[in-house]
């Protein structure tokens, strides 16, 4: 036991005293690969620069690469040459070399445009070979190829050889070294022979790397490693050399200021530090796309790029996190991992592997091997009182070596812990419920019973503070147990869902969370009240988780310090400060959708040190691993990149934004697209925020987008503004484009002036039009008031003549009423006579002598004629008839015109019938009976040939 104790403390200290620089022996930092598909080019990349403004350029086969953290993009050299060489100077030139020219790329007119400088070269001097070099001293520069040296200052070329052909050439500081079987350094303008140089270029020369002191660290191709002080060469005895012997040193940069990284032909990268220790091997299995590595380098955000073959990958330099992945697929889908008692241990879908763990050892000499009879299904291995429990499909094993002791064949231990209320015990959720767990007499975890009464799946187990066991499922739900006195038996079994309080039945999980325990679940952390025995949301955990409210595990990362996986998404919880709770999950976003999703394993290995299993091996994560300062602060601002018409068709115009130039756009082209990156190469979550002056309110949101259209753009000059933020903290300064949309051709100056032109034209025009209008218009005004004069007089005339005809006809209508009237009372007294007349004949019948007699009948008869001729006086009809005419227009000519067999009695009654009269009156005036009235009626009804159903005295009214 107490062996076991030392090996412990061993790896605990160890691994703290190594984390600054020593770490990084236990793994592959993150790589991330740049296919050929990615940048889309050629697979070769000879060479790699960084410009001022942190843009990346690579010498490809097909050209010149460019890489800005977003875009990639590819410039053909004239004749399609490859790039063989490339090197940024201070003032923004990209100098490349390749076979017959060299020269440099610069913006012109907002675009990459390439200016050879090969017409400088005398003309005695051809060049006919590739530039493999390219040196920047100042104003200087200094192009290398195999025949000769070729030297620009001030606008022009010098050319240096030597009595053989040169290999390769260094830049030491202010120095230069090339080789030509031996070492050459340029001084005063001629080549110095280092004395003892040749006998190490044997296989040549292909790094030279600054030292201790101002030493030189210089390798070979074949032989190794060669220290040189000045005076003479030393082999430089490391392990390294061997490596770099057999895989063939290819070329080198110190990294770091006290690492050196070469790459080889054969086999990748390795790392050494100062002392010639072994830090790193990083190949094509450890993550490397290819491993012949042809051109390295460094950068100032400690990435170290690598130009292989075929690809290009950005090693992430003293990074908290190194990968050990299974690029051959080995053991599978890794579950759990630990290590224990000097071996790592990974448990997988398809059984339990180990391997021999010496701290501090290269990944790449691990070699995992399958413990016999551990095939299938790996839930989780557990170290408890310094004894490995492994959590098997097909039982509970102890782990010790490389082998396993079965303890029981229960299948599926999901998860095992010991019981807060007797830590004697280990309780284990199973597929069929829970076991409990003690020891024997030897001190070893043993099978103790299972509990009864309960075969729920027990996905997650809890104790609380009362000593009752909850237990979920993610599709049973959860649970609250009470067991008896010795455990054996559940005595109450208690179900919970929605109805107390719980957003749902499913996905649920439960965790211990300082001393409290709390259940996950998609809508956030529930906690449970005793007193209301209901579920309410966790409010203050959840407000200050922001998105990793909705986590399904927590792990305990010891010293008040928690793990949330949030469905695939890993963040660190530190809840060390009371009342506050700080998240980081930015470090960790290149392990997003890496971990087996609902099994999310993270091991303890000491207070700094994790081991993090994901799905194709493990990951380490060292919490006091820390990142040079410079990477505290952004180095580069956000560049902005092409501007593009988007109207109808694609069209560039510009590629670098204005660079000083105004760029204006024609007011048809108003539709534009602002593409925009910020060259921050290492893994971080970036996002940017954007404002367009003149047409934005204000600024955008943040969002990892890297471009903005902006359409109908209406003319005047605007002023895009951005800025970008990594990893929710740091923020760069605002970078600014200032851009014209132009009036359109119709608002331009020369069609200002034109206007002005038609302007004034047309205002002499119109006044001269006006002044003719005007008098044209005066004269119509003048002839129409006369027209409107004679209108109204005219109307006035008409008016006083209907007058005149009303009082006519007003005047007519009386007199006419006045005969009427005088008609009337004509017949009436014809009428009033008749009767009378009559009434004298009747009361003369009655008449008698003095005698009392009855007078004789000739005097009757005489008096009777008397009577009889007043009553049949046609003067008195003649006289009736002409005040009638007069009265009703002619009315009896009319009546004879259209009925001329009209007797004279026919007249007098149409006459009579028109007036009205009654048939009693007409009976007077006509001297005939009432019965004789009536027939004479229906007899001029046949005449007169009047309707059926028409009153005849309307008829005559109406004629």
């Amino acid at each position: 036991m107490f062996k076991i104790f030392r090996v412990l403390i061993f790896i605990i200290l160890s691994t703290h005293t190594l984390y600054a620089a020593d770490i990084k022996s236990i793994g592959v930092p993150y790589i991330q690969n740049f296919s050929k598909a990615t940048y889309a080019s050629g697979n070769q990349n000879w060479s790699i620069s960084k410009d001022k403004n942190g843009v990346m350029y690579f010498g490809n086969t097909e050209g010149l690469l460019t890489y800005d953290g977003k875009y990639w993009d590819q410039y053909k050299m004239p004749n399609g040459q490859i790039v063989r060489s490339v090197a940024a100077d201070a003032n923004g030139k990209i100098y490349t070399g390749c076979f017959g020219d060299f020269g440099y790329w610069s913006y012109k007119q907002n675009k990459l445009i390439y200016t050879s400088l090969t017409h400088l070269i005398p003309k005695s001097e051809k060049l006919n070979d590739e530039i493999w070099k390219i040196h920047i001293f100042g104003k200087k520069v200094v192009f290398q190829s195999f025949k000769a040296i070729y030297s620009l200052e001030n606008d022009k070329i010098s050319v240096l050889k030597n009595t053989g052909n040169f290999l390769f050439s260094y830049k030491i500081g202010e120095r230069f070294f090339v080789e030509d079987k031996g070492l050459y350094e340029l001084k005063g303008g001629k080549l110095e022979f280092i004395p003892g140089s040749d006998l190490i270029c044997k296989t040549g020369v292909l790094s030279i790397l600054p030292y201790k002191g101002n030493s030189l660290l210089i390798g070979t191709g074949k032989n190794g490693l060669f220290i040189y002080d000045g005076k003479s060469f030393s082999p430089f005895n490391t392990p390294a050399n061997s490596f770099l012997s057999a895989f063939q040193l290819n070329n080198g940069v110190k990294i770091l200021g006290k690492y050196y990284a070469y790459g080889t032909i054969l086999n990748g990268i390795i790392i050494i530090d100062d002392n010639g220790n072994i830090i790193q091997r990083i190949n094509k299995s450890s993550g490397l796309q290819n491993n012949t590595v042809l051109s390295l380098y460094v950068d100032n955000e400690q990435n170290l790029w690598a130009g292989l073959d075929n690809g290009i990958d950005r090693i992430e330099l003293n990074s908290p996190l190194y990968f050990y992945l299974d690029k051959t697929g080995v053991f599978g889908t890794v579950y759990s991992s630990v290590i224990f008692n000097n071996k790592i241990y990974l448990g997988t879908n398809q059984g339990l592997f180990y391997s021999d763990w010496r701290n501090g050892e290269q990944f790449s000499n691990l070699n995992f091997k399958l413990i016999p009879n551990s095939q299938g299904q790996v839930w989780e291995l557990t170290i408890i009182d310094n004894q490995l429990l492994c959590g098997h499909n097909n039982g509970t094993f102890n782990v010790v070596g490389d082998k396993i002791e079965t303890i029981t064949n229960y299948s599926g231990g999901w998860t095992i812990k010991k019981l807060n209320s007797n830590p004697n015990l280990l309780i284990q959720g199973t597929y069929t419920g829970l076991l409990l767990f003690n020891k024997n007499a030897a001190g070893k975890w043993q099978f103790y019973k299972k509990i009864a009464n309960f075969n729920i799946p027990s996905r997650y187990v809890e104790q609380d503070h009362k000593g009752e066991i909850w237990v979920s499922h993610a599709y049973k739900g959860l649970y609250k147990l009470k067991l008896s006195a010795d455990y054996s038996t559940v005595i109450t079994n208690k179900y919970y869902d929605e109805k107390s309080g719980l957003p749902s039945n499913y996905n649920l999980n439960l965790f211990n969370l300082e001393n409290q325990i709390v259940f996950a679940s998609d809508a956030g952390f529930f906690t449970y009240d005793n007193i209301s025995d209901k579920f309410s949301k966790y409010n203050a955990l959840n407000k200050a988780l922001g998105s990793f409210e909705s986590s399904n595990k927590i792990i305990n990362a010891g010293a008040k310090k928690y793990w949330f996986i949030n469905h695939g998404k890993t963040a660190l919880a530190n809840f060390s400060e009371a009342g506050k709770i700080s998240i980081d999950s930015n470090r960790f976003s290149v392990l997003d959708g890496r971990m087996v999703q609902y099994y999310e394993n993270i091991s303890r290995i000491s207070d700094s040190i994790y081991l993090i299993s994901v799905d194709d091996g493990f990951v380490f994560y060292n919490a006091n691993q820390k990142i040079d300062a410079a990477n505290n602060k952004i180095l580069q601002k956000v560049l902005i990149r092409k501007i593009e018409d988007i109207t109808d068709k694609y069209a560039v115009i510009s590629e670098n934004g204005n660079d000083g130039n105004a760029i204006e756009i024609r007011n048809s082209r108003n539709n534009v697209r602002i593409s925009f990156s910020l060259p921050y190469f290492r893994q971080a979550k970036i996002k940017f925020q954007y404002y367009l002056e003149g047409y934005s309110k204000d600024w955008s949101d943040w969002s990892t987008a890297t471009q903005k259209d902006f359409t109908n753009l209406s003319s005047g000059t605007y002023v895009f503004k951005v800025r970008a933020k990594i990893d929710d903290s740091l923020v760069s300064e605002t970078t600014t484009f200032e851009f014209t949309i132009l009036r359109p051709w119709y608002l331009s100056n020369w069609a200002i002036l034109f206007y002005l032109i038609v302007i004034v034209s047309a205002l002499i025009m119109g006044k001269k039009i006006y002044e003719t209008k005007l008098k044209r218009d005066s004269q119509k005004i003048s002839d129409k008031l006369q027209a409107e004069q004679e209108e109204i007089l005219k109307l006035e005339a008409e008016a006083n003549e209907k007058q005149i005809h009303k009082l006519q006809t007003e005047k007519l209508q009386a007199e006419l009423a006045s005969k009427n009237r005088e008609l009337a009372n004509s017949a009436m007294t014809l009428v009033y006579k008749n009767e009378l007349l009559q009434k004298l004949s009747d009361e003369l019948v009655k008449l008698k002598d003095e005698n009392g007699k009855k007078l004789g009948d000739d005097q009757l008869r005489k008096i009777q004629k008397v009577i009889n001729d007043g009553m049949t006086d046609e003067r008195d009809w003649h006289l009736f008839e002409n005040s009638f005419n007069e009265a009703h227009e002619s009315f009896f000519k009319k009546l004879k015109a259209q009925h001329p067999d009209l007797v004279p009695n026919d007249l007098k009654l149409c006459a009579y019938l028109r007036m009205n009269m009654s048939s009693k009156e007409m009976s007077s005036l006509l001297n005939i009976t009432l019965r004789g009235i009536e027939i004479r009626r229906y007899r001029l009804r046949k005449k007169l040939n009047v309707p059926h159903d028409k009153n005849l005295t309307e008829f005559l009214m109406e004629l």
